[in-house]
C-alpha cells in the first residue's frame, strides 16, 4: 500500500508516539478489507508502539486507532489515502499522545465541552476540504472522553451515503442528525457547540486598541499585504471569515509562478504560515458586516462585525475576494447539497454512475467535465453562448470523451427535484422559444465568481458589477482605504494577480500613513 518515499516519511513521524496503541481492524473477505490489512500492518511494522488487533463494527471494512488501555481513539471506515492520508498521520500520533499545535485557549475550549457527541463525517478521497473537518473531529475526540468521531469514504459505502441522502462532501452527522456540510475548522464547530463562544470572541475583539493597517479578508490579496505592512513595523490586523478565502476550495494550481504544482489547501497553509512569522493580529471566523468611513483624513475607519463587535484603524485594505456565482434559477437553492454542487473533485465520486450536468464552458466547467466524464454516466456541458469559452486544449480533450454532451446557446431556468433531491433541469435554447428537459441527478455550477462586497454599498465606490472600484495604486474612493483582489476592478482574477495587488495595497497603505499630518504620526514612523 504504501510506496518507499510514505514509508520513510511514515516512520519518521510515528518516533513522536508517546503512549502504545492498537489499530483495532474490523475486516471481511472483500479486496478492500485486504487492502486495509496489508495497510495496518505496513504502519505497525514501523513502530513498536504500534500493534494491529481484531476489531468488529457494523462497518466493514474499517479500523480503530485506540491509545491502549483506554477509551480514547478515533474509526475510519475506508482507506485514509489521498487527502486523507495526513488524517490518518496526524490521528496516529494524537492517539498516542503526541500535543496538537492549535491554540491552547481552544484545547481548553474542547476538553471544557459537556455533553455526549457523536459525530460521523462522509468524505471523499478527492475532496480537498474534507481533511480540516476530519482532522479536526479527530482531535476533539482524543481531547474529550465525550466526543467519538468515525470518518466513513463515501465512495466505499455507497449504500450508506444514498440511504442517508449524502450528496455533497464533507457531510458532518452528530449524534444521527445533519450537524453540517463543507469545510468547517476547528474553530466552527467548536463556536457551534459552545453557544457563547460568540459573546466572548466579541468581547475580546472589542479590547483592542485601534490598527495602524486593517485587513479584511485572508485570502492571497490580505495576506500578502499583511506581510508587507508588517515588514514596515505597522501594527496590523486581519479579520478574516476563513483564512485563504477560496483558495481553499481550489484543487490543483499549475499556473503559480515558480511553482510547478500545488493545491489550495497547502498553499494556504503556507501563507498562514508566512504571516505568522510576522506580528499580524489575525482575527479568523470574522464576517465584516458594515464598514463606515473616518470622517475627517487621518482619522479612524470603523468596521463592524456580524457578532456585535467593532475593529477601528488608521487605514483600510478590503480584501474580501469572491464566491461562485450561482445560477439563481427556481429549486437552486433548495436543492442546494442536495444534488446541485459547485466543487466536482469534491462532490463527483457521490455522483458515480450517475448522470450529472455541468453550467459553464469556460476553463472551469470544461475542466469540470473532463474529471466528472471518468466517474459519472453521462455529463451534459450547459453553455449559455454559443460557443465553448475554454482553452484549445480543453476542448480537444472534451471532445474525445464519449459519454459527454456539449449544449450552447442554453440558458438553464429550473432544477427540478422531487423534495429530497435533484431530478433534473430545464434549458431554453436561446435560438428559439424551445424548452427541454433533462433527467438527471446532479447539477454542476461552474460560472464564474461574484465579488463579497454587498456589505460596502454606500460606503466605497463599486462597479455596476459590485466590484469595488479602485485606481493603479489600489486607492478606494475613500482616503485612506484601499482594496485588492478578485473583490476589486482589476482584471483576470488570478491568485498570482491577487497577491501582487495585496502587497502594492499594503505599500500604498503605508505611503498613505506617512504622509499624515504630523500630530497624526506613530512611534512607528519614527522608526521607519
Amino acid at each position: 500500500m504504501l510506496d518507499a518515499n510514505l514509508t520513510q516519511q511514515l516512520k519518521a513521524y510515528l518516533v513522536n508516539i508517546r503512549e502504545p496503541i492498537e489499530l483495532v481492524a474490523s475486516l471481511g473477505d472483500d479486496a478492500k478489507s485486504r487492502q486495509m490489512g496489508e495497510l495496518l500492518n505496513e504502519i505497525a511494522a514501523l513502530s513498536d508502539k504500534v500493534t494491529v488487533v481484531t476489531g468488529h463494527d457494523r462497518r466493514t471494512p474499517s479500523f480503530m486507532i485506540r491509545r491502549v488501555g483506554t477509551d480514547i481513539g478515533v474509526r475510519f471506515a475506508g482507506l485514509p489515502m489521498g487527502h486523507e492520508f495526513t488524517s490518518l498521520v496526524l490521528a496516529l500520533l494524537q492517539v498516542g499522545g503526541h500535543p496538537s499545535k492549535a491554540a491552547q485557549d481552544l484545547l481548553d475550549q474542547v476538553r471544557g465541552l459537556e455533553g455526549s457527541y457523536n459525530f460521523e463525517t462522509y468524505f471523499s478521497l478527492s475532496c480537498q476540504n474534507c481533511p480540516d473537518v476530519v482532522q479536526a473531529l479527530n482531535l476533539m475526540a482524543v481531547l474529550n472522553p465525550g466526543i467519538t468521531h468515525t470518518a466513513i469514504d463515501g465512495a466505499l459505502f455507497q449504500d450508506e451515503v444514498n440511504e442517508r441522502k449524502v450528496m455533497a462532501v464533507p457531510t458532518v452527522y452528530l449524534n444521527g442528525e445533519t450537524f453540517g456540510q463543507g469545510r468547517m475548522e476547528l474553530e466552527q464547530i467548536v463556536a457551534r457547540l459552545d453557544t457563547g463562544a460568540s459573546k466572548k470572541a466579541a468581547a475580546k475583539i472589542a479590547q483592542k486598541d485601534a490598527f495602524e493597517v486593517l485587513i479584511v479578508g485572508g485570502g492571497p490579496a490580505g495576506a500578502a499585504a499583511a506581510i508587507y505592512t508588517a515588514r514596515k513595523g505597522i501594527r496590523t490586523g486581519i479579520a478574516a471569515e476563513r483564512f485563504g478565502g477560496q483558495v481553499l476550495d481550489t484543487m490543483a494550481i499549475e499556473n503559480f509562478i515558480s511553482v510547478q504544482h500545488t493545491e489550495g489547501p497547502k498553499l494556504v497553509a503556507q501563507l498562514e504560515q508566512h504571516v505568522g512569522d510576522y506580528d499580524v493580529d489575525v482575527m479568523n471566523l470574522q464576517r465584516a458586516q458594515k464598514l463606515i468611513p473616518a470622517t475627517s483624513e487621518g482619522g479612524l475607519h470603523e468596521v463592524v462585525l456580524e457578532n456585535g463587535a467593532s475593529l477601528k484603524a488608521r487605514s483600510v485594505i478590503l480584501a474580501t475576494g469572491a464566491r461562485w456565482r450561482q445560477i439563481n434559477v427556481p429549486g437552486e437553492e433548495q436543492y442546494k447539497n442536495k444534488g446541485v454542487a459547485y466543487c466536482p473533485h469534491c462532490d463527483g465520486p457521490l455522483f458515480k454512475g450517475k448522470r450529472v450536468a455541468v453550467i459553464g464552458g469556460g476553463n472551469s466547467g470544461v475542466e469540470a467535465a473532463i474529471d466528472l466524464a471518468g466517474i459519472v454516466a453521462h455529463v451534459t456541458l450547459i453553455e449559455y453562448d454559443s460557443a465553448l469559452r475554454a482553452d484549445a486544449v480543453l476542448q480537444r480533450k472534451l471532445a474525445t470523451l464519449p459519454n459527454v454532451q456539449i449544449v450552447t446557446s442554453a440558458m438553464t431556468t429550473e432544477v427540478l427535484g422531487d423534495g429530497e433531491k435533484v431530478t433534473g433541469l430545464v434549458y431554453k435554447d436561446r435560438s428559439g422559444d424551445a424548452r427541454h428537459q433533462v433527467a438527471l441527478e446532479g447539477i454542476f455550477v461552474q460560472i464564474g465568481l461574484v465579488p463579497n462586497t454587498e456589505w460596502l454599498r454606500g460606503a466605497v465606490g463599486l462597479s455596476q458589477h459590485g466590484e469595488i472600484e479602485v485606481d493603479h495604486r489600489g486607492h478606494t474612493s475613500q482616503p485612506g482605504i484601499f482594496a485588492a483582489g478578485d473583490a476589486t476592478t482589476i482584471p483576470f482574477k488570478q491568485i498570482v494577480i491577487a497577491m501582487g495587488d495585496g502587497a502594492k495595497a499594503g505599500l500604498s497603505a503605508f505611503d498613505y500613513l506617512i504622509r499624515l499630518p504630523a500630530e497624526e504620526t506613530r512611534d512607528w514612523e519614527q522608526a521607519a
